[in-house]
């Protein structure tokens, strides 16, 4: 009866003592939003504007896939290759989150609308991207570009 009595109170002060998980969170860390807000309005823009191969592949999860505004799909390494190519001819470049949420299983997503000025005409997209995290570094494995036109300035 006794060693009954004594397993019931170690099962009881185990379950009471073990993190609760909506309050245990081993993926995501304080920083984290911070951290995505620079990765997309930075240095995504970045890697583009300075043709830098070596940024965008660390940005770019090698699952990555985007798709444009008119419906066709890229892969991580047509994007490499695309920037290896061509240059991004913009005067200035800004990218306004609208929706930055992450998930305690370590996912993201970073949405909102880029502004592209070139020449004095301004040309603006929205982009919806997904983001997972791991071995501790946020990498984007899908994005979505759609409303690209023209603004009148």
């Amino acid at each position: 009866m006794r060693s009954s009595y004594s397993l019931a109170l170690l099962v009881c002060m185990v379950a009471c003592a073990a993190p609760n998980d909506v309050d245990f969170d081993p993926v995501l860390q304080a920083g984290d939003g911070e951290r995505l807000r620079y990765l997309k309005e930075v240095e995504w823009s970045a890697a583009y504007r300075e043709q830098d191969t070596v940024l965008l592949d660390r940005i770019l999860h090698d699952d990555f896939q985007m798709i444009d505004d008119e419906g066709n799909t890229f892969s991580k390494a047509d994007e490499l290759d695309w920037i290896k190519k061509n240059e991004w001819a913009v005067d200035s470049f800004r990218y306004e989150i609208k929706r930055l949420e992450t998930w305690p299983n370590g996912t993201a997503i970073v949405s909102g609308v880029g502004h592209m000025l070139n020449d004095s005409k301004e040309t603006i997209y929205c982009s919806s991207n997904v983001f997972i995290k791991t071995e501790g570094m946020w990498r984007a494995v899908s994005s979505h570009v759609s409303g690209v036109k023209e603004v009148p300035r």
